[in-house]
């Protein structure tokens, strides 16, 4: 792609934008993707969701197309190709296949789906839910398609969601080159049946100086590789030479100029052991090395580097479904540059610099394309000195992260807090920022964390494009719940867009310079100034002019802005009971109250059964003026048509509850969709929403799928 262009997210496509007046964000990717919810479809499409633990609010742009068996999703092509990755869900302890047709012809071979490498549980880590729900499978189709034609994907029996398909061309393979050692020589198996630990060991310590050669095929290795040192190791292209180990390279040093380059590896890692080293590489690749061109899946980390990896350079790499971060620079780093890389469908910090028993110094993450960390930031960096961020793109943050955190969180020592100048350029953060379960309050686009001591050097934010934040765009906040002061920071020359609360959230002392910093569809108010603990010192928000879209200040610090509350609601539409705390009197086996609210409509509420009443409460967050409620069941044929008696109640404290709408009757019936609505009085206005159901003829107990809430009749 030209330098010119800007690799940026649209409805339902990785597009070229005309820049702005920076640098271009993100990486330059041989692919275009197209997300299934802009697709032809005979299935249902979910989202958007923005609520921890649920698929939709995994997927990309927070929406995805679920398939049943039979029902299926058909691309438009949008760039000559001959390869495709998918992005799926399958349920928990499945596996499957897709059908795969190019315009209207079946292809003879099917794509693979398994939740093998899904569901992940980190019961250490506070705040974590079950995560990671999403998987990539790729194919060459065998023959070239053109922009207009079209690719479906079919469901052959399991139940398959669909988020996003990668269309690519990709080249031959390559040939070897002159004077380099085959593995196939040293006796590898190109088939993957065989074990191909030592030949490649015998390769590298025969090729020293030169080039290791990976042909084409698929290799397994048992166990990992050490002493890798002043060599090349070279395949034919990611999409030609696999190598198939969870554990690629591990030692604790080397002299360097190590070259890994053009091939794949993709590992077996099924959970999250943080004492074992399931990594790509783990450890050091010595000074002045390389990793490029490489597909790297399915490991615990792509590259957890330790030791001296002076100058290194990772760029032009696929790092997708791990189970913890991409790449983490774990102290020591120094001049080192990642750039141009994809990461999809992390596990923790999609790429972090932590400067643990030394300080990164000098070190950049660049131009990188970073979509769906699913427990943590997009970008990290925990301490270091002079360090940049530059010109990247970062979407759909869940749970526990930012788009980008500047932070002195330590986790262990000895830690090298932030010093320096740190630089902050030219990125663009698309629906990133999420609720953190354990402060129970958001965590904004862009944080800038004094979490274990406070921040001292010079933070330089510039050109910043903040797009769709389900909360806050800026973040000032010392996460330990300390009180340490932010200061030094800068911020200029940034767009705002739609943020669902506030601009500027501050919950620490310091300050921040904000210039030439335009906001709009802002969601509460322009700034929460509210720092802790109460009478910890003030945060100085300092006008260097230009802004606008932004002046008003929330009034109550007792209490958290909520998306759209304030002013103009952005989306007077909008289901107000979606994703928001939800209670029962009782519940039945798996069938919690969050599964009436978590807009997935194949999910139910089930009270306890044979006790009548039962009551399921909903938390709006705030008072709203509600004049609809459409109540759902599942719409499968197999829930039979019955009868709910159900009183509304409603509440503005949480304690006393009035009747909105007396005990009434309410037909369900899959033949017209299993929902009915309840018309609420024109004066009601309730922050809690309470359902009571006495009786129902098709089961002893309520049931719910879906309660919706609306602010329109």
């Amino acid at each position: 792609m030209p330098a010119a262009m800007v690799v940026a997210l649209s409805a339902g496509l990785l597009t070229a934008v005309a820049p702005a007046a920076h640098a271009a964000a993100g990486a330059s990717l041989p692919f275009s993707s197209v997300e299934a919810e802009s697709a032809t479809t005979t299935g249902t499409r979910i989202g958007p969701d923005y609520t921890q633990g649920t698929v939709a609010s995994e997927a990309s742009g927070r929406q995805a197309v679920r398939l049943n068996s039979g029902q299926r999703v058909e691309f438009t092509v949008p760039r000559a190709s001959n390869a495709v990755n998918v992005s799926y869900n399958v349920p928990d302890g499945q596996t499957g296949s897709l059908n795969v047709y190019v315009n209207g012809t079946k292809l003879a071979k099917t794509l693979p789906v398994t939740s093998k490498y899904s569901y992940i549980d980190t019961g250490w880590i506070a705040g974590a839910k079950t995560h990671h729900f999403f998987d990539n499978a790729r194919m060459l189709l065998g023959q070239s398609v053109q922009p207009g034609d079209k690719v479906a994907f079919e469901s052959t029996g399991t139940q398959v969601t669909v988020d996003v398909a990668d269309f690519e061309q990709v080249d031959g393979a390559a040939t070897q080159p002159a004077g380099s050692v085959s593995v196939i020589s040293k006796g590898a198996d190109p088939s993957g049946n065989g074990d191909s630990t030592q030949a490649f060991r015998d390769a590298v310590a025969a090729a020293q100086g030169g080039v290791v050669w990976i042909p084409p095929g698929d290799y397994r290795l048992t166990s990992s590789l050490g002493g890798v040192q002043n060599v090349t190791l070279q395949g034919a292209g990611s999409w030609y030479s696999t190598v198939h180990t969870s554990r690629f390279i591990d030692q604790s040093s080397s002299s360097g100029s190590v070259h890994i380059k053009d091939f794949a590896v993709l590992g077996e890692v099924t959970e999250r052991v943080d004492s074992n080293p399931d990594n790509f590489v783990n450890g050091s690749l010595g000074p002045n090395s390389s990793v490029s061109g490489m597909w790297i899946q399915h490991m615990k980390v792509g590259l957890w580097l330790m030791g001296n990896n002076d100058n290194l350079v990772v760029e032009n790499n696929r790092i997708l479904d791990t189970t913890a971060d991409g790449l983490n620079l774990n102290g020591n780093a120094h001049g080192v540059r990642v750039r141009n890389n994809f990461l999809r469908n992390q596990g923790d910090d999609s790429l972090a610099m932590w400067s643990l028993n030394g300080a990164d110094s000098n070190s950049s993450f660049e131009n990188n394309t970073i979509s769906q960390p699913n427990l943590a930031n997009g970008i990290a960096i925990y301490g270091g000195t002079d360090i940049a961020v530059r010109n990247n793109l970062v979407s759909d943050t869940n749970a526990l992260g930012s788009g980008i955190a500047i932070s002195n969180q330590k986790f262990l020592d000895p830690f090298s807090p932030l010093s320096g100048t740190i630089t902050v350029a030219g990125n663009t953060l698309v629906r990133t920022g999420a609720i953190n379960p354990n402060w129970n309050h958001p965590m904004g686009a862009l944080r800038v964390d004094s979490y274990d001591s406070a921040i001292n050097a010079t933070v330089n934010i510039t050109d910043t494009t903040i797009t769709d934040s389900p909360y806050s765009a800026f973040e000032f906040v010392s996460g330990g719940g300390h009180g340490y002061p932010v200061s030094g920071v800068n911020i200029s020359g940034a767009t705002v867009r739609n943020t669902g609360t506030v601009v500027v959230q501050a919950e620490t002392q310091g300050s921040a310079k904000f210039s030439n910093v335009q906001a709009s569809g802002v969601g509460a108010a322009g700034i929460y100034n509210c720092p802790y603990p109460a009478g910890s010192g003030p945060f100085a928000v300092n006008d260097g002019g230009g802004n606008s879209g932004w002046s008003s200040t929330w009034s109550d610090c007792s209490t958290w802005p909520q998306p759209g509350q304030g002013n103009t609601d952005p989306d007077p539409g909008r289901n107000l009971a979606k994703g928001r705390p939800a209670t029962a009197t009782g519940s039945q086996d798996v069938y919690t109250p969050g599964k009436a609210v978590d807009g997935d409509v194949n999910s139910y509420w089930e009270s306890a059964n044979n006790a009548f009443p039962q009551s399921l409460t909903v938390d709006l967050g705030s008072t709203q003026a509600v004049r609809r409620l459409v109540l759902k069941l599942p719409p499968s044929s197999a829930w039979g048509a019955r009868t709910q008696t159900v009183t509304v109640l409603g509440s503005t404290d949480g304690s006393a509850y009035s009747t909105v709408a007396g005990s009434t009757g309410y037909r369900f019936d899959p033949a017209t969709g299993n929902t009915a609505t309840v018309a609420l009085p024109a004066t009601t206005n309730l922050r809690y929403l309470r359902l009571t159901v006495t009786a129902n003829t098709g089961w002893p107990a309520g049931q719910f799928s879906e309660v919706e809430a609306y602010l329109t009749s």
